[in-house]
């Protein structure tokens, strides 16, 4: 049964959605403030953190930039709740390393929805043809979930190997936004296509020699992205 953390102030928001995802089968654990949520992300390390902006003691931008620059726990997903909606939050939120974003007032529909999405990329739901892909220095082993750049391993959250993966199978390919936030999202209603550029970001900064040129992963102006090795 996997495990969904909910941190959220809001007893009312939290007992709403704490309810909800236990009746669609999920074994769901709480926490009313950010300092408890940390604790409870590295203890009982969840399949997905379901994560407030707005928090007393420690804020959910702080506690998802936390989560991603600890490798014991970077691979967890994460959807962001916040009553704030302007595009500016949106963006902060997907840079701080938030897998979604939602904001307040949102139906549980949507919530579940984007819960369901989520998971469905969680790690073990790929599907496999072959057990590596290999190109040039870089490796990368689809069963374990792991990348190996020469003889050093590259940790990578669960987006950014799904991203890397669909790119590396698609070698030469030029793939299109649209087309990464369906495959790799498995959706492409809910997500902003900036979240696309910010994962590739990412990649660059932890695959690339030079992120500034990059030569891995190469952009082709006005279509999308397109994997050199």
């Amino acid at each position: 049964m996997p495990k969904v953390l909910v941190v959220e102030d809001d007893e009312t928001l939290l007992h709403n959605l704490a309810s909800n995802l236990r009746n669609e089968g999920f074994n769901v654990v709480t926490a009313t403030d950010g300092e408890t949520g940390l604790s409870k992300i590295r203890s009982d390390v969840p399949d997905l953190i379901i994560l407030d902006i707005m928090l007393k003691k420690l804020d959910g931008l702080t506690i998802c930039r936390m989560v991603r620059h600890d490798s014991a726990i970077s691979h967890i997903p994460i959807i962001m709740i916040t009553a704030r909606g302007n595009e500016i939050d949106k963006i902060v939120g997907l840079e701080s390393g938030a897998d979604d974003y939602i904001v307040k007032p949102f139906g549980l529909g949507e919530m579940l929805a984007r819960v369901r999405a989520v998971m469905r990329r969680a790690p073990g739901q790929l599907m496999v043809q072959q057990d590596e892909i290999i190109s040039n220095d870089l490796r990368l082993n689809l069963t374990g979930r792991r990348v190996f750049k020469g003889s050093d391993e590259v940790k990578l959250s669960n987006k950014e190997f799904d991203l890397l993966a669909e790119l590396m199978r698609n070698r030469s390919a030029v793939l299109s936004r649209d087309l990464i936030l369906t495959k790799v999202w498995g959706y492409d209603y809910f997500v902003d296509k900036r979240t696309v550029d910010v994962h590739i970001r990412w990649l660059r900064e932890k695959l690339e020699d030079d992120p500034s040129d990059p030569r891995r992963i190469v952009t082709v102006r006005g279509v999308g992205y397109r994997f050199e090795g």
